[in-house]
């Protein structure tokens, strides 16, 4: 008998990090972030001919964005759902199900877990993030 998924899901602000597209970009922020010591719980990186869009969910989203603007660089804030969740087959068609039949439409998403771990973490864009964590409560 397979188990509904425990979910834990909290609102977070992603930052939407615009860079070039070239060596040492990312890593320049990265270690601008490291030095002011805020730790980056995840990232995802999409990339154009001239530009990467790098974004990431950090601990301190209000000191991150003000060290990246007084270095010049271009960041948006988004709420997102960041959501633990169970490794297994099934719990991203629940949640997507789930969100489908609200009619929430999901804008992007990106996720990991290792092979052998229990949990996993997802972040989440829905176009409404408010009724979308509402519907996912009881999931």
């Amino acid at each position: 008998m397979a188990h509904e998924p425990s979910l834990l899901i909290e609102c977070a602000t992603q930052l939407a990090v615009f860079l070039s597209n070239r060596p040492g970009a990312l890593a320049r922020v990265c270690e601008e972030l490291a030095k002011a010591e805020i730790n980056i719980h995840a990232l995802a990186v999409s990339d154009t001919a001239d530009h990467s869009v790098v974004r990431m969910v950090v601990g301190d989203p209000t000191k991150a964005l003000m060290l990246l603007g007084e270095r010049g660089v271009l960041a948006l804030e988004t709420d997102v759902l960041m959501i633990e969740c169970d490794n297994e087959p099934g719990t991203l068609a629940r949640i997507a199900d789930r969100l489908a039949k609200s009619d929430v439409n999901i804008e992007y998403a990106y996720l990991a877990t290792s092979v052998r771990s229990e949990k996993g973490l997802m972040i989440l864009r829905p176009d409404d993030v408010e009724k979308a964590q509402r519907v996912l409560r009881d999931l």
